[in-house]
């Protein structure tokens, strides 16, 4: 387990200015959708073909139903919301829903999940995004980031950092450890959430069909180092992301993330007991779990979440996958590039709070 490879660990939900409305909008413009709604007529959730319209932020004529949504008209608002959270309800209960092969859900991930992360990104680590353009528009990518913090929470905090910021509304699809697909509830949660195994072959399938996909090559030994070694990258496994990405010429986006490493300071490791468990590491932290429950919560570090500028691979001829040099100078390349970034956020760091 301790090889493993990586780990990733409402009705209008943001506001018209987010990027996945900008999609939305510029989707149904394309179909000419632009439909009046009647009293109580129930309306489908945002991201639907049909729910599909004009996009205020667009600049394009913003329809009475979308006027009254945005505080115009109060009670109609108000009622859309409502009829909009029942057609949901309705298509979850009926099974009206589209699953993609790896168990993603886009409808529960933009309309729930994403909507219960948010809090935390938002208003407990207040997270800041930089270089969000670096990240290609279209296209299969791959997203390389460190990994720390005792409990995966900044492949999540990456994801809705992606969702909620990308000038085109991107999903990031998470490569997770096969512990996580073992574990009651996150299992299904991480599934949901478009995430799935760290191999080769779901990675090259993914990124066959456009997606970005995120992948935390440290695995176990980033997310689990003591405190005393903080920032510092661990090895970045075989450079097996290398060439996926080789053989699809699929760009490399490093990314820094600089925050997670204090929200739960490892400062000892019970090893007999995470061999009876069954678990890489079980962390011994200031709080936990000499406080019990309470010591689970973690600390409110203000993050910083950095996309570099991409790194190109489809000048590369299709053997270059094969070639073992090549493999390890490009692994250095990402790895050196996510370490000088993580320096320079530190440096540009005020608090580890503020």
């Amino acid at each position: 387990m301790a090889d493993a490879k990586v780990i990733p660990f409402d009705d209008d939900h943001r506001s018209r200015g987010s990027a996945a409305s900008r999609r939305r909008g510029a989707a149904g413009r394309r179909q000419g959708a632009a439909r009046p709604a009647g009293v109580g007529e129930v309306q489908p959730l945002p991201g639907t073909a049909a729910a599909r319209e004009d996009d205020p932020v667009t600049g394009e004529d913003e329809p009475p139903r979308e006027r009254a949504a945005d505080g115009e008209g109060g009670d109609g608002g108000l009622e859309r919301r409502i009829a909009s959270g029942l057609a949901f309800l309705r298509r979850r209960l009926t099974g009206d829903y589209a699953v993609d092969d790896f168990g993603y859900d886009e409808e529960l991930t933009d309309q729930v999940l994403m909507s219960l992360l948010r809090p935390m990104y938002e208003k407990y680590f207040r997270v800041e995004v930089k270089g969000v353009e670096n990240i290609p528009s279209e296209g299969g990518a791959l997203i390389v980031a460190n990994h720390s913090g005792t409990v995966p929470v900044d492949g999540l905090m990456m994801q809705v950092a992606v969702h909620d910021h990308h000038p085109a509304g991107r999903h990031l699809r998470l490569l997770a450890a096969d512990l996580v697909f073992v574990l009651p509830v996150v299992n299904e949660l991480a599934r949901k959430l478009g995430h799935t195994l760290a191999c080769a072959e779901d990675a090259e399938r993914l990124l066959a069909q456009g997606e970005l996909v995120g992948v935390m090559p440290e695995g176990f030994k980033g997310i689990g180092k003591p405190f005393s070694e903080r920032y510092k990258l661990q090895r970045f496994g075989r450079g097996g992301f290398v060439s996926t990405a080789l053989r699809h010429g699929a760009p490399i986006v490093p990314c820094s993330i600089v925050g997670a490493e204090e929200i739960y300071p490892m400062i000892g490791n019970a090893k007999t007991l995470a061999r009876l468990l069954g678990f890489p590491y079980f962390p011994l932290t200031p709080t936990f779990p000499w406080l019990g429950p309470l010591g689970a919560i973690p600390l409110p570090t203000k993050w910083t979440i950095q996309f570099g500028e991409p790194i190109p691979t489809d000048g590369y001829p299709p053997e270059a996958a094969e070639d073992p040099m090549l493999m390890f100078n490009l692994t250095d390349q990402v790895r050196e590039q996510i370490q000088h970034s993580l320096y320079k956020l530190l440096v540009q760091r005020r608090s580890v709070f503020f």
